[in-house]
């Protein structure tokens, strides 16, 4: 009898993540707010911009999609995983995605975002070359190597674990 009452009380302590969740959505409050100074800059200046600029601009407009993306991954994601599941009968527009992600893929989601994310900001930085030194471009280059080698060893370090599993 204890020890079905602590398993409740632990099964229940899963909503303690809910407002983690709550705080992602002023998250993604936040980079709306973000992309809407990024185009009313961009937008104001439109004309004044060469080629290099521009492509900057919605190079950085591209980086904030994905970054929200990410939020959103992570919030119904994490969310339909670790706290409930989602009734999705009354919603036309359900994304086939959700629901069938589970933690594995949740990761692998979340890793391969932050390497786009990184690749954009690696070639914002080379498309602006002449405003970084090469210490800085190395650095850049180095950051993004990482993440492009940690995706790598988490997604084979998972097929060896599935395949494990499998067996």
């Amino acid at each position: 009898m204890l020890e079905r009452g602590f398993e409740r009380f632990l099964f229940a302590s899963r909503w303690l993540l809910a407002p983690f969740y709550a705080a992602l959505v002023l998250g993604l409050l936040i980079l709306l707010v973000k992309l809407g100074q990024e185009i009313w800059h961009f937008a104001g200046h439109l004309l004044e911009l060469d080629e290099s600029q521009t492509i900057l601009g919605v190079l950085t407009l591209v980086d904030l999609s994905f970054t929200a993306s990410l939020l959103v991954i992570v919030m119904f994601s994490g969310y339909e995983n670790f706290v409930s599941k989602f009734d999705h009968t009354d919603h036309k527009d359900w994304p086939e995605w959700m629901g069938t992600i589970d933690f594995t893929g949740l990761k692998l989601k979340l890793m391969s975002s932050i390497v786009a994310i990184s690749a954009i900001q690696l070639l914002k930085a080379f498309m602006d070359m002449k405003n970084y030194t090469d210490r800085e471009l190395a650095w850049f280059v180095g950051i993004h190597m990482v993440f492009v080698v940690s995706g790598l060893l988490m997604a084979l370090t998972d097929r060896a674990s599935a395949g494990h599993h499998d067996s």
